[in-house]
């Protein structure tokens, strides 16, 4: 039987750098994996979506190339987007797989099940780690109501692994991060959306209402309305369509239905319970603080442990499993400190505390806006709609939390991203110095002004 230091059950973006990092650090490491290379976020998650994303906002765009002298509008076939993404999904895993077999990493493909806490069976091979780190992701959760139907009823899986269905007509499910940002997409790539959502869209997330305002104003510029309060209750697959009928007896006909309703943690044929793994009443592994199991030499990342369930909090979980495995309980996980971020008409991005956290946590919120209305960057790009909005602490000056709008918001939330959980993070974001002119020169002038506003200006500025 084989002995590694490190055995990785999983190579989404988690597992994938755990592996890496290990190796860099000097263990030996066995990666498993049943499916493909890469995991979800890599061949039918961020990679692709974000590809899509990319192609629709310039479609979206186009629409006011005309004051710019530009003649002539766009438009986009999904199935030449589809074409691209797979393409680009390639490239990267090729890239993905050489970087392993170059640093030595052993690969195993097959379903990794534990035969106890130590020793992992792959098929009709076993192997055995001194640590084990658990990164089997998750799996998209299919709504009461829905049964899943070839080129009818899909997921997001789906969507990416197969050329997309014939016929425009779609209907997107789910007012989340993932229904958010495919009702925008797909319907710049030439589909006709009809948005179905229980609620209103990112409802139930930590933006504030000023920025979903913006992304609301956005979405319906382009026609994109979502039916709130919606749920079907009953869901015919016909021969060339699927019928949605609702509980006020309307109906919809669509060509077909893409499931945007979420995911829930991967642990199927796992085998967790020979290893001793507890789960949550939710599937979720039980991980402390240090992303330890409830056996400590087993650690648990990313989606199968982490309610976040985006890449971001996978790659973040990863630095901490593997810094705690060189060095026990020496990292703790800080889900708050990974910046958040939606990819639809706007982006959107976000980081730590918002105000009702703050108050939550009995801390008295200081908050510097700037807005890109007047950033001459942004009127450039005839693109000024969104901000830049930090939240820091009355008393210390500390940053609590920050909240960026509009155009290259994933890109601006990193910036504040590296400096966030310093004393002196608002005094370093002063201080720095910015191209001009620049959409990141908005962090600058929203520390300037919570300076101003709010008395902090010795914090902020030493003097």
């Amino acid at each position: 039987m084989q002995q590694f230091d490190l055995i990785v059950i999983g190579s989404g973006p988690g597992g994938y750098r755990a592996a890496v990092l290990a190796t860099l650090r000097g263990l030996t490491v066995a990666i498993v994996e049943k499916a493909t290379w890469g995991g979800c976020c890599l061949n039918r998650g961020c990679v692709p979506k974000k590809d899509w994303h990319h192609t629709a906002h310039l479609v979206a765009s186009s629409k006011a190339f005309a004051k710019r002298g530009i003649n002539g509008t766009l438009s986009a076939d999904i199935q030449g987007a589809w074409d691209h993404q797979h393409k680009v999904v390639e490239t990267v895993r090729d890239s993905y797989t050489d970087y392993m077999k170059r640093l030595g990493i052993a690969a195993f493909h097959g379903t990794g099940q534990f035969v106890d806490a130590h020793i992992v069976a792959i098929d009709n091979e076993q192997i055995c780690g001194e640590h084990i780190v658990i990164a089997t992701g998750s799996s998209p959760f299919v709504p009461e109501n829905y049964t899943l139907a070839a080129g009818r009823v899909l997921t997001t899986d789906d969507l990416f692994d197969y050329p997309p269905p014939a016929g425009k007509r779609v209907a997107v499910v789910g007012s989340g991060v993932i229904g958010t940002e495919f009702a925008f997409i797909l319907s710049q790539l030439g589909c006709e959306v009809v948005w179905i959502a229980n609620r209103k869209p990112l409802a139930h997330s930590q933006f504030s209402q000023p920025a979903l305002k913006i992304l609301y104003d956005e979405l319906h510029k382009l026609g994109i309305d979502p039916r709130t309060h919606s749920r079907a209750q009953q869901v015919e697959v016909l021969a060339d369509a699927v019928k949605l009928t609702f509980a006020d007896g309307q109906s919809e006909t669509v060509d077909w239905v893409l499931l945007g309703s979420g995911r829930r943690p991967h642990t199927d044929k796992l085998s967790v319970e020979a290893a001793s793994v507890a789960l949550d009443d939710n599937g979720f592994v039980k991980v402390n603080t240090y992303l330890q199991t409830s056996v400590p030499h087993i650690y648990a990342i990313g989606d199968v442990a982490n309610p976040c369930m985006t890449a971001n909090q996978a790659l973040a979980d990863a630095s901490v499993a593997i810094a705690n495995i060189l060095d026990p309980q020496s990292h703790k996980q800080n889900i708050a400190a990974v910046p958040e971020l939606v990819y639809s008409a706007v982006e959107l991005g976000r980081i730590g505390m918002n105000e009702d956290d703050a108050e939550d946590a009995e801390l008295e919120p200081a908050v510097g806006f700037a807005a890109f209305e007047s950033n001459p960057r942004a009127l450039g790009q005839d693109d000024t709609n969104g901000f830049v909005r930090l939240i820091a602490d009355m008393d210390s000056g500390a940053l609590l939390g920050a909240e960026v709008v509009g155009s290259e918001a994933g890109e601006i939330i990193h910036n504040i991203a590296q400096q966030f959980g310093r004393d002196d993070a608002l005094a370093r974001f002063a201080g720095m110095f910015y191209n001009h002119p620049a959409r990141t020169e908005e962090i600058q002038n929203a520390t300037e002004t919570l300076a101003n506003k709010w008395g902090l200006a010795e914090q902020v500025f030493g003097a």
